[in-house]
Order: C-alpha cells, then structure tokens, then sequence
C-alpha cells in the first residue's frame, strides 16, 4: 500500500501538467493534475513518516486496512478541489473491507473498488457521468465480475486477473467520457480526473504484481499528447470560489448543511472523516462547495459548529503550486 500510494504521487506528479491542461469540467480551472497529485502526496507522506510500533505485534502494524485508512484521513483532510476530494473518499471507503486483513487478494481487492466507488457517488449531492466517478465505477463492476468467476480462488494469479481487468474497464471508461459530458465533446478530450483515476490504478497494479507502469494506457487519450494546447486556458473564467473545511456535525445538521448548501451552490462533496462519532454523537465531515460568494456558506457553515481547516480559492486563478506548505486563507472561527 506503501507502495501503491508512492508510485500514485509520482505518476501524478509527472502527468499533473497534462491533466490540467485537459481540466475544463465541472469548472475550466485547470488544476485537477495539482489538486490530485496534492491530495495523494499527503496520503503517501502520512505512511512515510510513520515508524513501527514495537508494542504492537506484526498482524496489527500490517493491516491493510488500518494503513489506507489512516492515509485516507490524512488525504480527507487535505485534499484539494473535487478531484482530490472524491479520491480521498474513494481511500477511505476502500480501507474499510480491508480492515484486520494482512494481505490483498481479489475478493478483498473486488469488495474495496465497490464499497469506493459507491462511497464516492454518494458523496456528491449531484453527481455527473462521464467524470471520475465513472472509472472508479466501471473498475470496480469489472473487479468484482472477474473475483466471481475465480470462485473463491486467493492466489496472487487470481488477484493480478482481477487487477488487469479493473485498469483495462477504467481505460475504456475515460475513453467514454468524452462522449458523456457535453463540454468534453465539445473541446474533444476526455475527463482529467477521469485520467487521473486510470494512472492511480494502474499504479495500484503495478505496485501488486512488481510490473512496470502501462504508458501505452494514455496514448490516444484525446487532448492528452504533450503538444496538445491547455484547453482550459481558452475558456471564459469562471466565477466563484471554491470553500473546503472540516467540520464536526449530528447526522441531522450534516443533512440540514447539505441541503442548504445545495440551494447556495454546486459542486457539493460531503465525507465523513471518520466512521465513529465523539462522545455527543457529532461526526466530523469534510465540507466541499462552489459558490459565487463564500460569506453566506461560511456563515452557515459556521452556524452549525465551528469550522477547522477552511480554505477560499477563486475559482478563475491557479491555485498555488504547494498550497500544502504555503499560507491559505484560513476564515477559522468566523
């Protein structure tokens, strides 16, 4: 998983330019590359930098699920825009069929690519075809299709089959959305966070089975060749801001914010950062909104509890290049 996670910021870190480049929905903004590639630098630093416990014996320091989970928390609460959103619950999600297993196989492969994708869909109040959630989808029906067809088998060929056929659905799932969304069609390229989700995948593959990275999975890609032009960057601006926090709420505050901030803009992801609620019954939630002005979200935000890790980007400029060391505008405890 280490592993996994280490590869994924490097093949974002060296594609991130040409998945901005082909950035232009659900905003023209032109940063889905940085954003994902931020999110997953987080996730795989958070692994890094942690040492064995002696205390603790091997089974439990090699928990598959106990390790994604807690890079799926460091990622949720830095994740950057909506790509590095959705993949921060996608990790969470998959972390959790994982949990108290030592060693990966397809069933457990197949049951954490579903209970993501699900996860993912679910976290956005309007979610769209033809985006990331799309491969994520079609990864995890074709994981699950190949585990059934193994009867049981937990052999690393039966896993690696599972694999192979979870990046090789995510492929043809980015090819399509060019034709699902109309602005893709429009501009002729496919989605970058789609394109995003494919590398993090096959990262994954290569990571299980000691290959090398399957270049060959982004040659045609539409909008995608390196000559290709940024075609965000001829597109009109886009208005608004993009507001992100954490925030410990009750399930019917969490509903109630939802709803609101449904009516005051789009682009709503809310998560929850952790599965288990504190001593008042409150859980704490990743809060994820577009909207034209962030005064009345913060407000109302902040009408329900008290807000930590906000952040405010224009959604017309690029964001900062290492947002995860740099000062924010931090609005705590407006």
């Amino acid at each position: 998983m280490k592993r996994w996670l280490g590869k994924a910021e490097t093949a974002l870190g060296n594609h991130s330019d040409r998945l901005n480049a082909i950035n232009i929905f659900p905003v023209a903004d032109g940063d889905t590359g940085t954003n994902l590639y931020l999110t997953v630098r987080a996730a795989a630093r958070s692994l890094q930098d942690s040492a064995p416990d002696p205390a603790k014996p091997p089974t439990v320091q090699n928990d598959v699920g106990a390790v994604l989970a807690k890079a799926g928390q460091t990622a949720m609460e830095q994740a950057r825009g909506n790509s590095g959103t959705l993949f921060s619950v996608f990790l969470c999600a998959a972390a959790e069929p994982l949990s108290g297993h030592t060693r990966l196989t397809a069933t457990l492969l197949a049951a954490a690519l579903n209970r993501a994708q699900i996860r993912a869909w679910s976290a956005l109040s309007d979610p769209v075809p033809g985006t990331m959630l799309s491969v994520m989808e079609a990864a995890g029906r074709a994981a699950a299709a190949v585990d059934a067809a193994q009867n049981g088998n937990d052999s690393n060929h039966a896993l690696g089959l599972v694999l192979d056929a979870a990046v090789e659905a995510a492929l043809d799932a980015v090819i399509r959305t060019e034709g699902q969304l109309e602005a893709l069609q429009a501009a002729h390229v496919v989605d970058a966070g789609g394109v995003g989700m494919l590398l993090i995948l096959d990262c994954l593959r290569s990571a299980v089975l000691g290959e090398e990275l399957q270049s060959e999975l982004l040659d045609g890609l539409h909008g995608y060749d390196v000559q290709d032009p940024h075609i965000h960057a001829d597109l009109p601006d886009d208005d608004g801001v993009e507001v992100m926090c954490t925030i410990s709420l009750s399930p019917l505050d969490a509903a109630t914010l939802r709803q609101r901030l449904d009516e005051l803009g789009d682009s709503v992801i809310m998560s929850q950062v952790e599965r288990s609620p504190d001593p008042e019954g409150r859980y704490r939630w990743r809060v994820h909104v577009h909207v034209l002005d962030p005064g009345p979200a913060l407000d109302l935000i902040s009408s329900l509890g008290e807000p930590t890790d906000v952040s405010v980007s224009e959604l017309a400029m690029p964001r900062d290049p290492e947002p995860l060391e740099a000062d924010v505008r931090s609005l705590e405890g407006k």
